[in-house]
């Protein structure tokens, strides 16, 4: 039994739509990551889940009951927001039995409880402080400890590290991770930041207008995106996608990036069945920026395919050197070693690793192959 499924949820504000049939079954254990851009309706998921608004149509089951109609507090979850939600005139360990207090726990069960989500979270010695003495991490850790001390069915996370600087969201990002493995909770979190649903998911929804257009485990998502929504929006940077031709050829099928040009570059592929309907038609190539490397560089037994292209601009950045070329007169993204630095105005030797490239029907930009 799924730990919580939604069913053609939906919700109207007026005459705006910011949910538009949403249909997901989260599993016990699972940890799953709801992400997209601003405004997507991510967090209106998460509140209508949380009991915090109503949707307009559909239902949410948690743990086998509907619970549409049943109030936050009898939903068996626990929730840990963006601005963390502490109370300042109380201290840590106040505010994280303060929940327990409304419901009447005995202290000797607060007591124990409270020691082990502070060993845990490693925040035993703050428990005699106030919010205000505490850094922004130690105030998520209190906060994930108010919600851990419920034992709840579900656990949601409404975007908790986006108030921390980038260090020290890399570092509470690892400890939620650590913790998920510890104590196999079901998670539902919300962000805005793709690094952070890699990451950290089992399973990612990405989000966008109100719509999920993509829900499977990240290598999925990162290596197979439904639609180009997906394939520009997962990755750092993204997917390269540009327009080009499928055409046929003795032993598979041709990408023509650029056809009729110079600079045209001609991509043979093999083993791209799916696309075989597409010969001789328009598609949107897709290629990551890992998939283009310096011209020395073996991806695998087969010999990847290489062009010379100019060079736009390069970026090092430490581990590597990102490099902005032009394939058949369309920029793309190249991630190269970083030893390497071609200067920017000369054409330079790249390496295609063709095995991983995506085709994308430019009519519904949904994927082909």
């Amino acid at each position: 039994m799924a730990a919580l499924s939604i069913r053609a949820l939906s919700k109207r504000y007026a005459n705006l739509e910011v949910l538009k049939g949403i249909d997901l079954d989260i599993e016990s254990g699972e940890f799953t990551v709801l992400v997209g851009p601003s405004g997507c309706g991510k967090s209106t998921l998460l509140n209508m889940v949380a009991g915090l608004d109503r949707p307009s149509a559909g239902t949410i089951e948690i743990g086998g009951r509907i619970v549409n109609d049943v109030a936050p507090k009898d939903r068996d979850i626990a929730m840990v927001f963006q601005s963390y939600a502490l109370y300042p005139s109380m201290t840590v360990r106040q505010n994280i039995t303060f929940g327990m207090e409304c419901r009447h726990v005995p202290k000797a069960e607060q007591e124990k409880a409270v020691a082990n989500v502070a060993k845990l979270l490693q925040i035993e010695p703050l428990l005699g402080r106030k919010p205000a003495q505490l850094s922004g991490g130690q105030r998520q850790r209190v906060a994930m400890g108010r919600a851990l001390v419920r034992n709840p069915l579900l656990f949601l996370f409404d975007e908790p590290l986006s108030n921390l600087d980038a260090k020290l969201r890399v570092e509470m990002r690892m400890e939620i991770k650590r913790l998920h493995q510890r104590i196999g909770a079901t998670i539902v979190y919300v962000t805005h930041d793709q690094i952070e649903a890699m990451t950290m998911a089992t399973r990612i929804a990405v989000m966008h207008q109100g719509s999920v257009q993509q829900f499977a485990d990240p290598d999925t998502v990162y290596r197979y995106p439904a639609n180009l929504f997906v394939a520009r929006f997962m990755g750092s940077p993204p997917m390269n996608t540009m327009p080009a031709r499928l055409e046929a050829a003795s032993d598979g099928a041709v990408v023509v990036i650029g056809a009729g040009r110079p600079d045209e570059v001609r991509l043979r592929l093999r083993g791209y069945d799916a696309a075989a309907s597409f010969v001789g038609r328009e598609v949107v190539f897709g290629i990551r920026p890992e998939c283009i490397a310096e011209a020395s560089r073996t991806f695998s037994s087969d010999a990847p395919v290489r062009v010379d292209a100019p060079v736009e601009l390069v970026e090092p950045t430490g581990a590597e050197t990102m490099v902005l070329l032009r394939l058949g007169g369309e920029p793309a993204m190249a991630r190269i070693s970083p030893d390497i630095r071609p200067a920017p105005g000369t054409t330079a030797a790249f390496a295609l690793d063709t095995r991983r490239i995506c085709l994308f029907d430019p009519e519904t930009e949904r994927l082909i192959a």
